[in-house]
């Protein structure tokens, strides 16, 4: 009995043998596949040295490794600046800020202050359809700060060169969004000039020869309305005297729904400089706010509703103090009273929209008074005083506008009859 055991035994240990003697030659085999050869012989017998590459030389990750493998292998400790990411698809870089990294609290302290804003020439934009508005319109970006890189991935390649992206978590972005609820994305520009901007065909092809000027207008949602209103109706230009509220401020960014880069605006206008931006012959009309005072004097009741409405403006002007109400009278510009739906569209037209607390100033009248201007009267129920002052710029334009296109529609008509 011992002895087939020990042939049985002996039989095993051979089989073990070659199954170990064939797994070390496929073994060897395949290091010998990995290998380079040290020499190559070609069938004339010629020899060819090949250099063998050092082992020992470190690996150094190419533009084409992937941003993966990058962010598995970036300490957390390195800086920012020192780990770009790599975007092989465009060939840009950004950077992933970590804990403690100051660059969007110290832009976003900038952008939302008027004097900084202004010293800086940056503006806030929030919103990958405004981004992508203001990108379409020649806005120059500056930096992009967003929580997923597909955001980044929507925008035209050609306007992030020279861009700084930065990726935060979207808590940072929640913390300084000015938004209910916030896109993920948050985009740092240079200031617009409405001269270098390049707005839409279509806008361009129903722009109208009519010009907004906004005087005392200080609510920024009544702004970004007005402006939205003044993109619709097909203005030629916005100017913002001095006085009104900012129009980059991010609350009229907001309400104005990217009419920003449809229409032009001016901001920080003088009164002495503001017949340099509109066109020739053009008439100033100014959007009456003195209610069923202005009823009044159509009904040819003049005297109590030219001091009743003045002095709305006039106690915000250091000259009534020294004067007294005869000479006020006689100094207060002499403007008449229409109808809004009357037609004032014959020449090129501006109209001026003052703020609901202060009303229009004494420059806008007199700007009315020398290019042959009038109020214009939107009609309300006696006892209400006034129309919002978006509500009151809205009908007014709108109304511009169908003047304009009634005249069109008559011309083109006179024409097919000759």
């Amino acid at each position: 009995m011992a002895a087939p055991a020990k042939g049985m035994w002996c039989s095993l240990g051979s089989l073990l043998r070659v199954v170990q003697t064939r797994d070390l030659n496929a073994r060897r085999w395949v290091r010998a596949l990995r290998r380079s050869p040290v020499r190559v012989l070609s069938p004339s017998g010629q020899v060819e040295e090949r250099k063998r590459a050092s082992d020992q030389q470190p690996r150094k990750a190419g533009p084409k490794a992937s941003s993966q493998g990058q962010r598995q292998k970036q300490p957390l400790e390195t800086s920012p600046s020192q780990t770009p990411h790599t975007w092989e698809e465009a060939g840009l870089r950004y950077d992933k800020a970590f804990p403690g990294d100051k660059r969007l609290s110290r832009l976003m302290a900038i952008v939302k202050s008027r004097p900084f804003r202004e010293k800086q020439g940056k503006i806030l934009l929030e919103g990958r359809r405004l981004i992508a508005d203001a990108l379409k319109a020649g806005a120059v970006p500056k930096a992009f700060f967003f929580s997923r890189l597909e955001y980044v991935k929507e925008l035209p390649v050609d306007k992030l060169k020279d861009v700084s992206l930065i990726k935060v978590k979207f808590e940072d972005i929640k913390d300084w969004s000015d938004l209910v609820t916030p896109q993920g994305i948050m985009g740092i520009f240079a200031k617009p000039d409405p001269v270098k901007m390049t707005y839409p065909e279509t806008q361009l092809h129903h722009t109208l020869p009519l010009v907004l000027i906004c005087d005392n207008l200080r609510d920024p949602g009544n702004l970004g309305t007005i402006l939205r209103s003044a993109a619709g109706a097909g203005c030629s230009k916005v100017l913002l005297t001095k006085g009104c509220v900012d129009a980059w401020e991010p609350k009229v960014l907001r309400a104005g729904m990217g009419a920003h880069f449809q229409v032009p605006i001016v901001n920080n206008v003088e009164w002495e400089t503001v017949p340099s931006h509109l066109p020739p012959d053009t008439r100033v009309y100014v959007a009456d706010n003195c209610g069923h005072y202005a009823q009044v004097q159509m009904s040819d009741k003049t005297g109590d509703r030219d001091w009743a409405c003045d002095r709305r403006f006039l106690k915000f002007h250091k000259y009534e103090e020294d004067l007294d109400t005869k000479t006020r009278k006689d100094w207060l510009p002499k403007l008449d009273v229409q109808s809004y739906d009357l037609d004032w569209t014959e020449a090129p037209a501006a109209v001026v929209i003052g703020g609901e607390t202060h009303g229009v100033s004494l420059e806008s009248l007199q700007l009315a008074e020398s290019t042959g201007g009038k109020r214009l009267l939107i009609p309300v129920v006696p006892g209400v005083d006034s129309l919002n002052s978006a509500m009151a710029a809205s009908i007014l334009l709108f109304e511009g506008k169908r003047q304009l296109r009634i005249k069109v529609e008559d011309l083109s008509r006179d024409r097919s009859y000759h």
